[in-house]
């Protein structure tokens, strides 16, 4: 499976939180561990200076995808037709969402809630305990 992993996994992941032993087991049954530069521009700007060290071995052992002009446009049009709801969507979540629908992945994040698109596999993994 090809997991997409959203900010609050991968702080999570970067702090020992439940995170990180759920992604350990996904890795050891041959799962694939993904991002998008936007996550890690989200992870960096979170950064505490202890952890960027680990933080730079984290990223390095994920698969990084592309944002294209298909991923924009995907991403725009869920930001429009939320927004003529009266449904506002993060220009950030919508992109990270769009990646994970073109590469066949399940989303794992810990706002489940940022994530409402009908075509995107999400998965809660609650962060933070």
């Amino acid at each position: 499976m090809r997991l997409l992993l959203d900010t609050t996994v991968l702080i999570d992941y970067l702090r020992g939180a439940p995170a990180a032993d759920r992604l350990d087991e996904h890795l050891r049954q041959g799962d694939t561990a993904l991002a998008t530069a936007v996550n890690v521009e989200e992870l960096v700007r979170g950064l505490l200076p202890k952890e960027e060290l680990h933080a730079r071995d984290l990223v390095d052992g994920l698969v990084v995808l592309p944002l294209g002009p298909e991923e924009g446009w995907r991403a725009g049009a869920w930001r429009r037709e939320h927004a003529a709801r009266g449904v506002t969507l993060s220009q950030a979540d919508c992109l990270i969402a769009a990646a994970a629908v073109a590469a066949d992945a399940v989303l794992v994040t810990g706002n489940p809630k940022h994530f409402p698109m009908r075509e995107l596999r999400v998965r809660h993994w609650p962060v933070g305990a």
